[in-house]
């Protein structure tokens, strides 16, 4: 039998709901944690259509990128479609998780990254690290040595340093110890805090302007061989399955190194142009954003749906990888609301 919560236990190891943007909602919306999970249902968003398919599945559980609930809900009286899937996810006992900048903001099994993989970009890097790495420091009797820095060792911090304390003076009852002191990504202070409880030790954290090199927005890296603009668009289009791409002037040059962000990226548009990317691929840009790129790159908007359209392929690995207790689909419901005419 697998619980929601194991599903989302695993989900969250890839992509901590620490790492969202401040204005996001992911995590379990709608539902128990402690429901057996009978189905799941992967999609990119929640619509009337997704939870029909996810009742006629018989799936109690649907993983969505796009939040159902973004901001508050007031009243659940069916006058808005928000509501009227709210309503049948409850009354229909399914559970609603979503997972949405968090699962932008990592680079290993992130959007970006299937993204990167599905236009064979090489040797990938973040495009906007974050900072806000946390430091802690640890005191412990000498005897606890192997065991404290085996627990932490066991976290993977991003640094770890070990010194000894001993007496200034030689004082009755006084024993020699020492000292762990490592960096840390965020999500990672509870484990750490746990491990110090076990051993009813003190720990110390404080918060750092330090980068994680896997963690942040968008994706920067190399086409295996540099393509002409037109053609690079055209192979573009290809593997991206979008009908049209707006695009700002070409600039007769070839394209090697390329940056990505699923979604709206309009935001990172200087830091592709910094990091010397040739073609930046985002949606949702505006007239006036276009602009911005001022002969120094080429935007190419393909569109907010058809850019994360593939994580839903991501998840869907990521779950059948861990779980073969229950039926997983991934829905056939093209949730896209713009039409092309």
């Amino acid at each position: 039998m697998t619980k929601v919560s194991e599903v989302i236990e695993v989900l969250e190891l890839i992509a901590p709901t620490e790492y969202q943007e401040s204005y996001d909602n992911s995590g379990l919306l709608i539902g128990n944690p402690h429901a057996e999970v009978k189905g799941a249902l992967i999609t990119l968003d929640v619509t009337e259509e997704v939870i029909e398919e996810a009742l006629e599945l018989e799936c109690n559980l649907i993983v969505a990128h796009h939040p159902l609930i973004f901001k508050g809900l007031k009243r659940l009286s069916g006058n808005h479609w928000v509501q009227r899937c709210t309503r049948s996810a409850i009354k229909n006992e399914l559970a609603i998780y979503a997972i949405h900048t968090n699962l932008d903001n990592v680079l290993g099994s992130g959007v970006n990254g299937k993204i990167a993989d599905q236009i064979g970009l090489k040797g990938t890097s973040v495009l906007v690290p974050k900072s806000g790495l946390l430091s802690f420091e640890i005191v412990a009797p000498a005897l606890l040595r192997n065991d404290v820095l085996a627990a932490i060792a066991a976290l993977e911090p991003m640094e770890l340093i070990e010194s000894d304390i001993r007496p200034a003076l030689p004082a009755s009852g006084a024993k020699p110890g020492f000292k762990i002191e490592g960096v840390i990504r965020p999500h990672k202070k509870n484990a750490v805090g746990k491990i110090a409880q076990q051993y009813n030790l003190k720990v110390f954290f404080n918060k750092t302007d330090g980068y994680h090199p896997h963690w942040g927005s968008g994706v920067l890296g190399e086409l295996e061989l540099p393509m002409p603009e037109r053609s690079f668009l055209e192979f573009l289009k290809e593997k991206m399955n979008t009908q049209i791409i707006r695009h700002t002037a070409l600039m007769g040059k070839s394209v090697s190194r390329v940056a990505v962000c699923g979604g709206s990226g309009s935001t990172f548009l200087g830091a592709s142009i910094a990091a010397g990317a040739d073609v930046y691929i985002s949606g949702d840009f505006k007239y006036h954003d276009f602009f911005e790129a001022d002969d120094q790159i080429v935007i190419a908007d393909i569109g907010h749906y058809e850019s994360e359209q593939f994580t839903s392929e991501l998840l869907f690995d990521i779950i059948s990888k861990n779980f073969s207790t229950f039926a997983l689909h991934c829905t056939k419901v093209n949730t896209n609301p713009i039409n092309y005419f």
